[in-house]
């Protein structure tokens, strides 16, 4: 059974609280502790409170919500900005941020953040610690006292989740405890491309490629703008 997620969040603007509370009740798993429109409310909140999760708005009386997270981020285990600021994405996903919402939130984009943090929240409950070696045509996965050998092959598209990367195959998905840069630096071959600041996708998965997504193995996997020109030159 998934553990209870508690959260916390914080914006100036009240509605928008309100409204993420609202959605945020069709999961169980999230436990509501409080909402802040206040900064300085919202970091004693954390100290108090001590809340497994934190959304965040950007820009902010006071304190920035990528300040804010910079001054908490060893106290929280996930961080979601829901800002009407895209420019800082980049930002955000460097502070390791679980997810980036642009405004106004919606009911149907914050289902995919719930899925992601409750996917992210139940992989990191199953073990203390996910390491990878990386082999010729292959990763060797620990998950605590247990090994995987998984061929590359298998492999159809990786996800960044904060500090790991959750590697998705038609059978299994598994969590590693490496960045998705990191991932992509140290794994051999180029048979990986990079489509968003969240994704990479194995090349010879791709069944489809549009103007905004790929489509591998009947998955559809948004295409970041700024990886647009170089998959546009990309050959199936």
């Amino acid at each position: 059974m998934l553990k209870t997620i508690r959260y916390i969040a914080i914006d100036d603007n009240v509605v928008d609280l309100l409204l993420l509370k609202e959605y945020a009740t069709a999961f169980p798993f999230l436990q509501y502790q409080g909402s802040y429109s206040n900064t300085t409310d919202g970091l004693t909140a954390v100290e108090k409170l001590n809340p497994d999760l934190i959304f965040l708005d950007i820009e902010m009386p006071g304190l920035s919500g990528l300040d804010i997270l910079r001054k908490i981020k060893s106290k929280v285990s996930i961080a979601v900005f829901i800002t009407s600021h895209p420019e800082f994405a980049l930002e955000g996903f460097e502070l390791s941020a679980l997810d980036y919402i642009l405004k106004p939130l919606t009911a149907e984009r914050f289902a995919l953040t719930a899925k992601r943090i409750e996917e992210y929240w139940s992989m990191k409950q199953k073990a203390i610690s996910y390491e990878v070696l990386f082999e010729k045509e292959s990763l060797i996965i620990k998950e605590g006292h247990n090994q995987i050998k998984l061929p590359q092959q298998d492999i159809i598209y990786l996800e960044a989740m904060q500090d790991y990367t959750k590697v998705v195959t038609e059978k299994k998905n598994y969590l590693t405890l490496t960045t998705l840069t990191n991932f992509l630096e140290k794994i051999p071959g180029n048979d990986f491309i990079r489509v968003h600041r969240s994704y990479a996708v194995a090349i010879k998965k791709i069944k489809e490629l549009h103007a905004t997504k790929v489509i591998c193995n009947n998955i559809e996997i948004p295409i970041g703008k700024t990886y647009r020109p170089v998959l546009s030159k990309l050959i199936l």
